[in-house]
């Protein structure tokens, strides 16, 4: 009797370049509406996080 073992099938991206650009233009846009917000430096490192992977 033999024994196959399957290999894992690979993990395929769950999100596009151009969904990281949209999601980078609602990030700028939520910014300049809450700027006085204290929670807007959170939304400032996720922008620029999102330009890191856009050029990945």
């Amino acid at each position: 009797m033999t024994t196959m073992t399957a290999e894992p099938t690979r993990a395929r991206a769950v999100l596009s370049n151009e969904d990281f650009k949209l999601l980078q233009e609602a990030v700028v846009y939520y910014l300049k509406a809450h700027e006085d917000d204290p929670i807007s430096s959170k939304y400032s490192n996720l922008y620029h996080r999102l330009g890191s992977a856009i050029r990945r």
